[in-house]
């Protein structure tokens, strides 16, 4: 049985991020590359659409505490939404907060250069859903924020 190129696995997240991720900045739509031609004739900027789904795609920045190599902690994720995507967190640090994935998928990919080649996975998700951390301080009367410095 042959498993086709390109093909997207369902991974649930606890599995895929043990630690949660932790986003930062805000999320941007991911629009096509526009040369200086396409700029200087003022064609508009078009957002990418997801070829399997047909959903818009949203970028966002995070952070995985788990990984111990400092260049792969930090990497992209797409979101695939006909709408732009909301955190359902607050912000732990400014540009900062905690979250958790819904619709989590992972495909394969190689990644490096020469003989430093490594497995690499891109993952996509449709949306945020509850942080697990949150959800937990809820339910046993915390808060679920960081307390401020004063």
């Amino acid at each position: 049985m042959a498993i086709d190129k390109g093909h997207r696995f369902g991974i649930d997240f606890d599995d895929a991020f043990p630690q949660g991720l932790v986003m930062v900045g805000e999320v941007s739509p991911d629009n096509e590359y526009q040369s200086r031609e396409d700029r200087a004739a003022n064609r508009p900027v078009r957002q990418r659409v997801d070829e399997v789904t047909g959903k818009r795609q949203w970028k966002v920045m995070v952070t995985d505490p788990a990984e111990t190599r400092a260049k792969r902690a930090s990497f992209e994720i797409t979101l695939l939404a006909d709408v732009q995507p909301v955190p359902t967190t607050s912000e732990a640090l400014p540009g900062m907060r905690p979250i958790e994935l819904d619709g989590l998928t992972a495909e394969p990919r190689v990644a490096g250069q020469g003989e430093f080649k490594y497995q690499s996975y891109v993952f996509r998700a449709t949306g945020f859903k509850q942080a697990a951390a949150n959800a937990k301080a809820s339910r046993s009367g915390g808060s679920g924020e960081m307390p401020k410095a004063a």
